[in-house]
């Protein structure tokens, strides 16, 4: 099963970036070269545990919809979201913040399993892994942006 880990230094208190982290909204501004939206369950504010969202969005030139729900929080330390329904054959996302350096340290763990066996594992090898790696690297660039600057403003507000 691959596994991808990033580690994000983020000047901001942890809380507003746990938060940050768990904003559907956040999540759609960063994937908008993909039109990925929220289509079901939570499609706005702070998914919270036990909580799912669908997201249609276009990958490899196919639209896809994928399901995932939260199935552990411990504000704001950590989550855990795990795909229900999707094009993977499994997917579960760790997220951990620890205080670091005056700011936040944020910890992505994201272990998948790809769908059609061999099939897949080659996918993994050629493309699949890092573009799910740039994928994080651009959802962790925002939440930085957002975090850093008054912009958490625009996505927490009604919070």
């Amino acid at each position: 099963m691959p596994r991808i880990e990033l580690r994000t230094e983020i000047k901001a208190d942890k809380k507003l970036v746990f938060d940050l982290s768990r904003s559907i909204d956040l999540h759609k501004i960063s994937t908008q070269h993909t039109n990925e939206e929220a289509i079901a369950g939570k499609t706005s504010g702070l998914i919270g545990m036990n909580e799912t969202v669908t997201w249609r969005a276009k990958h490899f030139g196919i639209t896809q919809n994928l399901t995932s729900k939260i199935t552990e929080l411990n504000s704001p330390e950590y989550f855990k979201d795990e795909m229900i329904e999707g094009a993977f054959q499994s997917f579960k996302h760790q997220h951990k913040f620890s205080n670091f350096d005056n700011g936040t340290l944020m910890i992505d763990i994201f272990d998948y399993k790809s769908p059609f066996g061999i099939l897949g594992k080659l996918a993994d090898r050629l493309f699949l892994k890092q573009y799910m790696t740039e994928l994080l690297e651009t959802r962790n660039r925002m939440i930085k942006e957002f975090a850093e600057s008054e912009k958490w403003k625009q996505v927490l507000k009604a919070e």
